[in-house]
């Protein structure tokens, strides 16, 4: 009986140990520059880390940094589809609060990203949401894959970020997986042939 129960806590801790390296990133204001080659947003203060959150009063965890490639289809006034060739996204983390130190994550956009206008056309006040999915590398040297929407603003003097949420979630390599599965399979025959004896 103690053997099935230290083999089930070991079912039940492969997916911790595959996916710990999941985090979320929120940021919130910096400019943004929007045109038909692409949208870019530099040094957005990353207000949030994993849960953990920058003291009010202008602190900031880091920064966010993102750029698109050009214009696919649709308008920048009215919502359309970025291209993610030559896009990248970036966090760089300040380490003043507990979090990990300098580069959080490297890469860019995958696919087609996606700009949405979610004001009525033709407002002075525009607002848009920017998504798509990004990968890259982390900062602990594991590639992974996320999602990031970033809140934007447009008006006649200017563009800039609402509040954006980043999320990432490691991407397993198969030869891990396969070993980890072939030492429970192990286990499991292991334990079924001392049961035949």
């Amino acid at each position: 009986m103690k053997r099935v129960a230290f083999l089930a806590l070991v079912v039940l801790a492969l997916p911790m140990a595959v996916w710990a390296d999941d985090i979320n990133v929120l940021n919130q204001l910096g400019g943004v520059s929007l045109s038909t080659s692409g949208i870019m947003s530099t040094n957005s203060p990353m207000t949030g880390y994993n849960g953990l959150t920058a003291p009010g009063g202008g602190g900031s965890l880091g920064y966010v940094t993102f750029g698109t490639g050009a214009l696919l289809s649709g308008s920048v006034n009215g919502g359309g589809t970025f291209s993610a060739t030559g896009s990248w996204f970036d966090i760089f983390s300040r380490s003043r609060y507990g979090q990990p130190s300098g580069s959080i994550f490297t890469g860019a956009f995958v696919g087609p990203i996606s700009w949405t206008l979610t004001s009525a056309p033709g407002k002075p006040n525009l607002t848009f949401i920017l998504s798509g999915e990004i990968e890259g590398q982390l900062y602990t040297g594991h590639e992974v894959t996320g999602t990031t929407s970033q809140y934007i603003y447009a008006n006649g003097s200017g563009a800039g970020i609402k509040f954006g949420h980043t999320s990432f979630a490691s991407t397993p390599e198969p030869g891990t997986l396969g070993l980890l599965g072939t030492g429970v399979l192990g286990m499991v025959g292991r334990i079924r042939r001392r049961k035949s004896f």
